[in-house]
């Protein structure tokens, strides 16, 4: 199988819990580290599906890269090539295909959980999660459902935290955390942390439990994880 292209945005946004699930199913993740001046590929050809990680920008910024990332992801999914956006990633597939990305009314910093958005057509693998897991968050901007896309999750503050679109699969929340990325984030943005609030929490608020909640994260992403991988060909 060709390789997972990963896009790391920043160092300490990188594939996480998602680089074990992968390594754990023998799928090589070749990372495509942006915040080191690699470039952007400009055909998906080479890589079984395309990934997307966070970062503190905005995806509304005029920067060379974003304009690359956003046409490889028109490409892949014009070619079906299964594209997977977390947070900033999320908000490049929406771009991407024709969605808007907005400030949300609130920022959402810390652990809440998701809902499942009533729809018709709802997946059937959206029964196998538990919607009274926590689920992280660290955004300050959210995405619109671009047309035909099916809306998957929302949250308090966030009207849509996920969507799908054949094989492209954006979310705003971030399911590939593990603990030590939490400490790492909490030390790196603290000055840009806002005063803890409903939608923000403190630093020991987010550290509190700590391990059953990233144990329970990784349930919540493994199931998603392993859906999106049902569309990565040989």
């Amino acid at each position: 199988m060709k390789p997972v292209f990963v896009f790391r945005h920043i160092a300490c946004e990188g594939p996480g819990y998602l680089a074990e699930f992968l390594s754990a199913r023998n799928i090589l993740c070749q990372i495509i580290r942006i915040d080191e001046g690699e470039p952007v590929p400009a055909k998906p050809d080479n890589a079984s599906g395309l990934v997307f990680m966070g970062g503190p920008m905005s995806v509304n910024d005029d920067m060379t890269w974003i304009n690359a990332e956003l046409d490889l992801i028109r490409k892949a999914h014009d070619q079906d090539i299964p594209v997977l956006g977390h947070c900033l990633g999320g908000q490049l597939i929406s771009k991407a295909l024709g969605g808007r990305i907005e400030p949300n009314p609130v920022t959402e910093i810390g652990w809440f959980p998701l809902e499942k958005i009533a729809w018709n057509s709802s997946p059937a693998w959206l029964d196998k999660l538990s919607f009274e897991t926590e689920i992280f968050h660290w955004h300050g901007e959210a995405f619109t459902l671009p047309d035909q896309a099916i809306p998957l999750f929302k949250s308090r503050f966030c009207a849509l935290q996920g969507f799908v679109l054949n094989n492209s699969f954006a979310l705003q929340c971030h399911v590939e955390m593990d603990k030590e990325a939490v400490r790492e984030w909490l030390t790196f943005y603290n000055n840009d942390l806002p005063a803890p609030g409903e939608s923000v929490q403190s630093g020991v608020e987010m550290l509190q439990n700590i391990e059953q909640r990233i144990a329970s994260l990784h349930e919540f992403a493994d199931v998603i994880y392993t859906q999106w991988l049902s569309g990565l060909t040989e």
